[in-house]
């Protein structure tokens, strides 16, 4: 008997190697971010969410950008070739790739943290909150 899993075949794979090597170039992991925050990161964390989301607990080194406020101004304050990350609440939410679309529309390099701040926490990592003005 044929399950709703195997009633359509999966992909030959070589190309199944192409679809999966590609998600690389799209996406990192939140164990990936922590580690390169902890060695001295490449890119720019971008979280997307509200200020007040952001105030309440982000991942330490992240920027506080909403999705909203990307603008090729706003961006202009990063070198061209600056890579950015983002990053929401997590798998319900699709803050992250809104940022990455607005980041790709303007020319910019840029990723998704898959798992957002869900996936973060589920790692065991920490939250910072924002400090006090």
């Amino acid at each position: 008997m044929t399950s709703a899993v195997t009633a359509v075949k999966p992909a030959p794979s070589n190309i199944a190697q192409e679809h999966f090597s590609a998600e690389f170039s799209f996406e990192t992991d939140c164990w990936d971010v922590h580690d390169a925050l902890a060695r001295g990161a490449d890119f720019v964390l971008l979280d997307v969410r509200s200020p007040a989301l952001y105030a309440k607990g982000h991942i330490p080194g992240a920027v506080g950008l909403p999705h909203g406020k990307i603008t090729a101004n706003r961006m202009s304050e990063w070198p061209e070739d600056t890579i950015f990350v983002t990053y929401c609440a997590g798998p319900h939410c699709n803050g992250a790739a809104r940022g990455a679309l607005r980041l790709a529309g303007l020319g910019r390099p840029v990723k998704i943290m898959a798992g957002g701040i869900t996936g973060w926490l589920d790692e065991g990592f920490e939250l910072a909150a924002a400090e006090a003005p």
